[in-house]
């Protein structure tokens, strides 16, 4: 089932779609008990009942749980609504690697910021 804006998937309330890739679709969202916006990751429609990519997805939560590091967005839970499984991610404001490599070739000192 789609995700629209206004959806609550757990404790949290979507806003809007704000990236999408390969291997999930990211919703920006607020925690309305903490009072913090989060970015929600879901599989694609066409593979979120797929077992193998279920369990990649869960792999993925748990990598992330086990990281501490800020270039890496820490994940806040793991949760499911209408058999639908999401990351709660921490929201990082800005640009995308993605969407700063199509300005360009990075210079050498800002990919090793990064």
């Amino acid at each position: 089932m789609p995700v629209t804006s206004g959806a609550t998937i757990g404790p949290y309330q979507v806003d809007r779609e704000i990236g999408r890739g390969g291997m999930g679709v990211i919703f920006l969202a607020h925690d309305a008990r903490l009072g913090r916006t989060v970015a929600l990751k879901a599989l694609p429609d066409d593979v979120a009942s797929d077992p193998e990519h279920l369990q990649r997805f869960e792999r993925e939560a748990r990598v992330l749980a086990s990281l501490s590091h800020p270039n890496v967005a820490a994940i806040y839970g793991l949760e499911e609504s209408e058999g639908r499984r999401y990351l709660a991610l921490e929201h990082i404001e800005g640009e995308t690697l993605a969407d700063r490599l199509k300005r360009g070739p990075l210079p050498l000192q800002e990919a090793l910021e990064i």
